[in-house]
């Protein structure tokens, strides 16, 4: 008895320890490339007043953060684009935010000159978020480097989930 025992809890932990190690690996937010829709262009200011275009980041993979001062995941979340940039902007990333704070530049200048964010952001406008299917904050879209939405969370990323999926897209098309 003891020994069938031993080898079902073998056997259960054995089967855990896989299903644990393969869902590790699969990238699941992210949409098969056959099946992405190409991100909607646009061209913003960012705070210096140089001109933001999302169809020059062709070539990179995006992350582009719909965001806004008042947003407490929002902020969360800045700092981990921020080491994203850091991290991967060698291999191809680009972060783009977006804030949606109905006041522009006013409360967005002194945030970024507080937080000294190391990507550029853009003010976003009620068409634009309509255009990205924006309802709420945060918002974040992986773009790969054909300028295809690859990937759409709505609420707060899981980062260890999020970084995974960019290493997914920056290695795509990219021999790695």
């Amino acid at each position: 008895m003891r020994t069938h025992l031993s080898r079902a809890i073998g056997l259960a932990m054995a089967v855990s320890v896989v299903f644990l190690m393969g869902s590790m690996f699969v990238p699941a937010s992210i949409t098969a490339p056959s099946a992405r829709t190409t991100a909607t262009d646009f061209t913003l200011e960012d705070s210096t007043g140089a001109a933001i275009k999302l169809s020059d980041y062709r070539g990179k993979v995006v992350v582009l953060d719909f965001w806004a001062t008042w947003c407490h995941g929002c902020k969360i979340e800045i700092p981990w684009y921020m080491e994203f940039q850091k991290k991967y902007s060698d291999r191809g990333l680009s972060v783009i935010g977006v804030s949606m704070d109905d006041d522009g530049w006013k409360s967005v200048r002194p945030f970024l000159t507080a937080n000294r964010l190391n990507y550029p952001v853009v003010i976003g406008n009620a068409n634009l978020a309509k255009q990205f299917g924006v309802d709420g904050l945060p918002v974040t879209l992986l773009i790969d480097r054909h300028g295809k939405i690859a990937e759409v969370q709505a609420g707060m990323v899981d980062k260890s989930s999020f970084e995974i999926d960019i290493q997914s897209l920056l290695r795509e098309n990219n021999g790695k």
